[in-house]
């Protein structure tokens, strides 16, 4: 017979209430237990996306977002020397006065053009024309004079050779002989007093002349008035100093004085082209050769600069005295050549020319990925870029750096990723 305890004791088990809970003793009910093992997966979870990020964008990556790359393209490229300067007319004259008084009349304003020849200003002439009537009276004072003496010269020529006669005939004493040739030489000499007095007053005259025509003042050169330094009634000084009453300026070519630094002047060559822009015009260019670098410099806040000339027409009149301008003097260059960053260069050897080159090394990144080291000819270069004579192609990828430079310090790879 069946033990019937065995199966009842189940069934009341089953059938019994379950307890009532207690109060908790932590005072939260504890979690079921597919949360409590749902949440160390989620973290697994999170930590094994985080270390994927961590080694695609701060670990290893992929070589196009390691390097910082440019491409080799084709254009023109210059070394040059830059330098500050102002313009300048090749070819001025200040206008002053060599005579004193008070200037009469002013004839042009700044701005006119005049020609060599025309009539500027006009000092007052009264003083001088004084002078010259009075230098021109005496001269005719003197001119009346020496014919007197010329008679008298003749009178007395006339009695020595009458007494000469009488005393190779014995007819007249020694005496009276010598009395008579004596008077002779002193009509002689006297005649000789007026005429240096006469040159003496002709050479005044001409001086005086001279400064009478000194009181009208005329341009020496075509060109253009540009500064006007005296005013109509005043009077002028000559004998202190040179008064300037106009300049004038031939502005159909101007000069560059240029002021190159020391460290630069050895690199200048006579002949060398060079070009400039103005504040006013910054795209373009006026162009010259190199025609001077005057010997003794100028010292500005310790700093010595040699003044290097140049000229450019200005037939349109669109350059002025004192611009300023930028100057570049072209010490190499080269057109539609293929250049790269000069960063990009490792042990460069520049090169002047595409006849003198130099040589570098690069690395270049490859589609793969893979870096591949080159060297390379190298022609001009200046503080940016480099031309490169072979070695490379038009389009190819050159690494000028990493992008790990240029950020904060990466991770340790043993230290695992915070959150």
């Amino acid at each position: 017979m069946p033990d019937t305890r065995t199966e009842i004791e189940p069934r009341l088990r089953e059938a019994a209430p379950s307890p009532s809970p207690g109060p908790a003793k932590t005072g939260r009910a504890r979690p079921p237990r597919r949360r409590r093992l749902l949440l160390p997966a989620l973290l697994i979870l999170g930590l094994a996306a985080a270390g994927g990020a961590w080694l695609r964008w701060g670990g290893a990556g992929a070589p196009d977002q390691l390097w910082l790359t440019a491409t080799a393209e084709r254009g023109d490229i210059e070394d040059a020397i830059t330098a500050l300067g102002t313009l300048q007319p090749v070819s001025y004259v200040d206008v002053g006065t060599q005579v004193s008084g008070q200037l009469k009349t002013l004839h042009v304003a700044i701005g006119d053009r005049v020609k060599a020849g025309d009539l500027l200003a006009e000092i007052d002439p009264t003083v001088y024309q004084t002078r010259v009537e009075a230098d021109r009276a005496q001269i005719a004072n003197l001119a009346a004079q020496r014919a007197e003496k010329e008679a008298q010269l003749l009178l007395a020529r006339q009695q020595a050779e009458r007494q000469r006669n009488l005393k190779a005939s014995r007819a007249t004493s020694d005496d009276a002989l010598q009395v008579a040739e004596a008077g002779y030489a002193a009509a002689q000499a006297q005649l000789d007093s007026i005429d240096a007095q006469t040159r003496q007053i002709q050479s005044t005259l001409r001086g005086d002349e001279a400064n009478l025509g000194y009181t009208k003042i005329y341009a020496p050169i075509d060109g253009t008035v540009v500064s006007q330094s005296a005013r109509r009634g005043q009077t002028l000084n000559a004998n202190q100093s040179a008064p300037i009453i106009v300049q004038v300026a031939d502005l159909a070519t101007m000069t560059v004085e240029a002021q190159v630094s020391e460290a630069d002047v050895s690199r200048l060559r006579l002949g060398m082209t060079a070009y400039f822009t103005t504040l006013g015009m910054p795209d373009k260019r006026w162009y010259g050769a190199l025609r001077q670098v005057q010997p003794t410099p100028e010292v500005v806040n310790n700093v010595v600069l040699y003044n290097a000339l140049f000229d450019v027409p200005n037939q349109d009149g669109t350059l002025m005295t004192q611009m300023t301008a930028q100057v570049f003097f072209v010490s190499a260059a080269a057109q539609d050549t293929l250049l790269v960053p000069v960063t990009a260069l490792s042990g460069l050897s520049p090169g002047t020319s595409s006849a003198a080159p130099g040589r570098a090394t690069v690395r270049v990144l490859k589609p793969s990925g893979s870096v591949e080291t080159r060297t390379v000819t190298v022609g001009v270069t200046n503080r940016a870029q480099a031309e490169i004579l072979s070695g490379l192609e038009p389009g190819e990828q050159v690494i000028t750096g990493s992008r790990r430079a240029n950020t904060q310090p990466a991770p340790s790879q043993n230290r695992s990723p915070r959150f």
